[in-house]
């Protein structure tokens, strides 16, 4: 089976959520979210990690860049969707209520690949598969 690397920025919430289902999926959306958006380019995560999560306070101050890889058939039903100005702009976007039949296409287990703090965090470090973790 072959599959794609996918990546998505989110914030301690969202990765502790990540955590207790063992790293096999992303928890359901909140009724304000109404698409949950993977995206294409690891540049681009991390980009909304560094520039956005760790500066948001819903994100704990914290912007972490997860890494997944989803079957390939399975994401052939979603387009991707250029957002920005550049080409590495680009996500999927996957309406939360096929959140669930999302998760059972990720093949292995979702990892947590770089951390950005923003300057208000104060928590404790939060490991990574590579150990890198940078601040602003």
């Amino acid at each position: 089976m072959e599959t794609i690397a996918l990546y998505r920025p989110v914030g301690l919430g969202e990765a502790e959520l990540i955590m207790e289902s063992g790293n096999k999926a992303f928890p359901p959306r909140l009724p304000e979210q109404p698409i949950f958006y993977p995206v294409l380019d690891f540049r681009y995560a991390e980009q909304m990690a560094r520039d956005w999560n760790a500066k948001d306070p819903a994100s704990g101050y914290v912007g972490i860049v997860t890494t997944f890889e989803v079957e390939k058939d399975y994401l052939a039903r979603f387009e991707p969707h250029v957002v920005g100005l550049e080409s590495m702009h680009q996500e999927l976007w996957v309406p939360a209520e096929e959140l669930s039949e999302f998760n059972r296409h990720i093949t292995g287990t979702i990892r947590f690949v770089a951390v950005y703090y923003g300057s208000q965090y104060r928590g404790p470090a939060v490991p990574t598969d590579n150990s890198s973790s940078h601040s602003p």
